[in-house]
């Protein structure tokens, strides 16, 4: 009805609006009944690929949606295991934060 108000949202209704959307946005897939070859080649191509099932599965569809190398961005720091690089500094810092002083605990 034109110049009808809207009615009023309220915390409650803010809140569930929010929920949903959140909820859709966030909603994960379920593919059921995969042909039995397609399960094989895509079991076989995490395998070989060190990939989770989910990985492969994602960049299969996205390929045959033509959206190729359009994965989104990692959202982990796994680039990051392993880079630690030794420096004297760093260490001399880190150990002077790890003293106690006996002084401000009595």
């Amino acid at each position: 009805m034109p110049g009808a108000e809207r009615p009023r949202l309220g915390e409650r209704g803010v809140l569930a609006i929010s929920a949903c959307t959140a909820y859709i946005r966030c909603m994960q897939y379920t593919i059921r009944k995969l042909p039995a070859r397609l399960d094989k080649l895509i079991r076989k191509r995490a395998k070989e690929e060190g990939k989770s099932l989910n990985a492969v599965a994602v960049e299969a569809l996205m390929e045959a949606f033509g959206l190729r190398g359009s994965v989104e961005a990692h959202r982990d720091l796994g680039g990051l295991a392993g880079s630690w690089v030794e420096d004297a500094a760093v260490d001399e810092a880190l150990a002077a934060q790890r003293r106690i002083d006996d002084e401000m605990w009595r």
